[in-house]
């Protein structure tokens, strides 16, 4: 210190030597005291200084928490990561569209180069300070200051991490303390590598050649140079080292990823990182003149990143669609949240803030979400669709029909889907969103599962199919008209009939049915039961009918559906996994009995085209259906692994012209053949459905589903087919019964005693519940038509029946008018002595031939209760012409004496035979008269 002193005392000394010292004359005392004097002021001054900055500090960071080491890590690590998707079985779909794309990497897997980049160019005392540099924030502020061509920065990347990770990014001397104080907590708790490697994951890199936004070592190499981060070289480390200080300026693609004109600003920063690299001594000279000269601009990729929206655009909308409420649910219960806790309002307004944090956070989480959709089938099944000319413009104005087919493997219960439409409508997806009609394709569930499972019917139980109104008013038929009569259920689901299905569902009780409807999936847009859901008037999504319609071939539980199979971190943590949840709606042998009939639908039925357009054999049922009008054509076909439903029709709900039932049958067995060919594991079964125990067969009468009595076997309508045992029948059938019957104008009724036998038939009596006031002998096949019989008494009119009119005849034939009561059952012809001649029956027949010519007849009509009317006028038949007979000629006659040969077939002179007596009388007594005519019931009369 003394020689400090000594040192200081001698430059004083000569200073007095000097000439403009010795000019003031003082001495080296007053020079030593005023050196002092003003030491001591400066001292103090910093002092001062110092210690009014220190307190200024210490009241910026005041209030600030203290984070623990685990509350530090999390917020660094806590990177903005593009978020991935997956097919199912971990197969790599592509990232979810991001305004930020980032992807981790380890430090271990970057190149060094960039490393020495980084450090050599943002944070040259990396290695040695302990989060800040005071000198480095000193030349910082002094370049900026005054203003200095090259900027070194003053932030370490402890304190970039620091800013991009923790703290907002307002310019404020409060923030900056903040910032400091916190990056020096951080080294304490991070190594170097740590750091490093936290660095290289966020700081942002300007923009990839698909124009988005890029964070992170990996998605730059990646989106500039189409490398991976450990292969970048010297050059490119060094461009890519330079972009963070300012990405907008040195960044080669612009916002739509085309490479900009001007890249003289990238260049030049490229040289400089690169300068001082060798500077710092991290590169030889040669290494930097080599790379200065490197053709860069030839590296930058032309290819865009893959962007899982544009390759597959319906899935990736899908899966964030169903991904958002899974992240919205585990934040809430993350945070702890409750939301029973809250009243209504402010419920859904945190349920609310919680979705748009999940909104945000699938896109930059980083998340990894693995779907259930099998890519192999999906691409083929696009592939099929592509070049099978499935489509086209079927109107006027050259709009072109859409399908949306829905594949559901069976066994675990998610989806793998295809949309496809001529029209690009990336933001709604046809197959989980539009609600369409349903049709006919809802009838094995409701109402005949519905009936089957209480009971009411079983599949080879009748149900009349006749013209019928629904209860309260309004009208409807079967799809293309025409009646069956009295067809079974398995033949009603076969052919897609109407009227016996919503007989049927008039069965059944409201409630209950309703909420069947519910646990199937479905979401009727009324709160009841409705006549016309037995007919598919509601809407459903297609993967609401599919998923409904496998219940069915799940055995009677219905596996809710799925299509994210768990989502991960980007550290490889499972945050959310499916759950299978399942819902018993039907019993085993229900589902079956339906299955068994939605068979006859594919081989027999409505869909019989299917087996016909297909590659491949296995067990499958299926149900079709059409809405009203025909907007919506469906097919749902399943075996015991996969349900697949195809819905075909125009979104913006206009009718098809024309039948495109075959052509929707076209889509579903080309699509299919796709799948098969593609992976036949995922899609074909060797096993048949199986049968559970319970299912018998057994022999029933059609109409009542009760035991069949003889009059059953007699109408022929015994139908034997498989039943539930818990439902078997134990009594016989008392529907039927022998009657007689009259048909007056095509109609049949029962007979009464007092019906004349000759004008009624012999049938069989139906129970009137049956036909519910329909006359159903206008739908019978031929077979049954003139024996079933409805249970109605014939019409009775007051009085006797008037006189026939309008009799005449002509040669052989009388005719006359039809009587115009309603209770006739037939005309009695007369002679006019009163003779009965013939009964004619039924009410509309006015003829009879076979009378004698020459007589004179009239006609009486006779009614239900036997009563006849009085006798007509009488006509008379002309008289046969005389029949001339002509005498032989003379040549002709034989010799008087000269017998033929073949008198008595001999040549001998026999006595010829007795003559026989004519007719067949033995020769002794008179001819015996004929029988007379038996009477018929009631004389003839004029009497009234």
């Amino acid at each position: 210190m003394k020689s400090r002193i000594q040192q200081l005392n001698n430059w004083l000394d000569s200073l007095r030597d000097k000439r403009y010292i010795q000019r003031i004359n003082l001495t080296s005392l007053v020079l030593w005291n005023l050196f002092i004097i003003i030491t001591v002021t400066l001292l103090l001054g910093t002092t001062f200084v110092g210690a009014a900055g220190a307190g200024y500090f210490v009241s910026l960071v005041e209030g600030e928490p203290e984070y623990t080491e685990a509350q530090m890590k999390e917020e660094v690590y806590n990177y903005e990561e593009t978020s991935e998707v997956y097919f199912a079985n971990d197969v790599y779909l592509g990232e979810l569209p991001s305004i930020l794309e980032r992807r981790e990497v380890e430090l271990e897997n970057v190149s060094n180069y960039v490393q020495a980049a980084l450090i050599s160019t943002e944070d040259e005392y990396f290695y040695e300070h302990n989060g800040i540099v005071p000198k480095a924030i000193m030349r910082a502020t002094f370049q900026e200051f005054v203003d200095t061509g090259m900027q070194t920065g003053g932030s370490t990347l402890t304190q970039q991490i620091v800013k991009n990770q923790m703290l907002s990014s307002e310019v404020s001397f409060d923030r900056k303390a903040r910032e400091m104080m916190i990056a020096m907590r951080l080294e304490n708790y991070l190594d170097k590598d740590d750091i490093l490697e936290a660095y290289l994951n966020i700081v942002p890199f300007g923009r990839n050649a698909g124009g988005t936004q890029i964070a992170g070592i990996q998605a730059a190499a990646n989106g500039i140079f189409d490398v991976e981060a450990s292969e970048l070289n010297l050059p490119q480390s060094a461009f890519i080292a330079g972009i963070p200080q300012n990405p907008f300026s040195y960044t080669p693609f612009d916002g739509n990823g085309d490479l900009k004109e001007d890249l003289t600003a990238g260049l030049s920063r490229m040289n400089t990182v690169l300068y001082r690299m060798v500077d710092a001594g991290m590169i030889t000279v040669e290494e930097y003149e080599e790379a200065r000269d490197y053709d860069i601009v030839s590296d930058f990729t032309d290819s865009a990143p893959r962007n899982s929206f544009e390759r597959y655009p319906y899935i990736t909308n899908e899966l964030e669609r169903r991904a958002i409420p899974i992240l919205r649910d585990y934040f809430l219960e993350k945070d702890g949240v409750d939301l029973s806790e809250y009243e209504s309002e402010e419920r859904e307004s945190i349920r609310s803030d919680y979705y748009a944090r999940a909104e945000t956070q699938l896109r930059l989480g980083g998340y990894r979400i693995h779907s259930t959709i099998n890519k192999d089938i999906y691409d083929a099944m696009e592939e099929a669709v592509e070049n099978g000319n499935l489509f086209g413009p079927n109107s006027n104005d050259g709009s072109s029909s859409k399908s949306v087919p829905l594949c559901k493997i069976m066994k675990r219960g998610p989806f793998a889907l295809l949309v496809v439409v001529t029209l690009k409508e990336e933001s709604f997806n046809l197959a989980t969103q539009a609600r369409r009609s349903v049709g006919s394709t809802v009838k094995p569930l409701m109402p005949f599962a519905s009936a089957m499972e209480r009971g009411i019917v079983q599949p080879g139980v009748v149900v009349p199919d006749v013209p019928t109104n629904y209860r309260g008013g309004g009208t409807f038929s079967n799809f293309g008209g025409g009646y069956a009569g009295i067809p079974s259920v398995r033949d009603t689901i076969t052919n897609s009939r109407n009227t016996p299905s919503v007989r049927t569902l008039w069965e059944l009780p409201e409630e209950e049915t309703y909420d069947e409807l519910l646990q199937l999936g479905y979401r009727p847009q009324e709160d009841h039961l409705l006549q016309s859901y037995a007919l598919g008037a509601f809407t459903a999504t297609v993967e609401q009918n599919t998923n409904a319609l496998s219940t069915l071939a799940t055995g009677g539980t219905r596996n809710h559906s799925y299509m994210i199979d768990r989502i991960e971190t980007h550290t490889g943590d499972v945050i959310y996994e499916h759950e299978s949840e399942q819902t018993e709606v039907f019993s085993p042998q229900t589902a079956y009995l339906a299955i068994d009939m939605m068979r006859d639908v594919v081989s027999s039925g409505t869909a019989s085209r299917i087996p016909g357009l297909t590659n491949f054999g296995g067990d499958w049922a299926g149900k079709t259906g059409t809405s009203q009008d025909t907007y919506d054509y469906w097919f749902v076909g399943m075996n015991p692994k996969v349900s697949f439903g195809v819905w075909l029709g125009y979104s913006e709900h206009r009718s098809l012209q024309g039948d495109y039932a075959p052509r929707n049958q076209r889509l579903w067995a080309t699509l299919m053949n796709a799948a098969v060919e593609a992976d036949s594991d995922a899609v074909l079964s060797d096993d048949r459905f199986s049968q559970p125990d319970g299912i018998v067969r057994q022999s029933i009468c059609g109409i009542s589903g009760l035991l069949p009595s003889q009059a059953c076997y007699d109408a022929g309508l015994v139908n034997t087919d498989l039943f539930n045992s818990a439902h078997l029948p134990s009594e016989y059938d008392d529907s039927l019964s022998g009657t007689r019957y009259v048909t007056i104008s095509g109609q049949s009724y029962l007979a009464y005693d007092d019906t004349p036998s000759e004008f009624t038939d012999t049938g069989f009596s139906v129970n009137s519940t049956f036909f519910s006031g329909v006359d159903i002998s206008n739908y019978l096949p031929e077979s049954l038509s003139g024996n079933l019989v409805p249970e109605r008494d014939a019409p009775v009119v007051d009085g006797n029946p008037s006189e026939v009119t309008g009799v005449s005849s002509s040669g052989g034939t009388i005719s006359w008018a039809q009587h115009g009561a309603g209770d006739i059952v037939g005309y009695r012809i007369y002679t006019a002595s009163g003779e009965h001649v013939a009964s004619v029956k039924g009410n509309t027949t006015t003829s009879y031939s076979g009378v004698s010519s020459g007589q004179s007849y009239y006609v009486a009509a006779v009614d239900t209760l036997g009563r006849q009317s009085g006798a007509s006028s009488v006509t008379e038949t002309e008289p046969d012409e005389p029949i001339e007979e002509e005498e032989p000629p003379e040549s002709d006659l034989p010799e008087e004496d000269a017998p033929s040969e073949g008198d008595n077939g001999n040549d001998e002179d026999t006595e010829p035979p007795e003559e026989t007596p004519p007719n067949g009388d033995d020769g002794d007594d008179e001819p015996t008269e004929p029988e007379p005519e038996p009477e018929p019931d009631d004389p003839p009369t004029t009497d009234t």
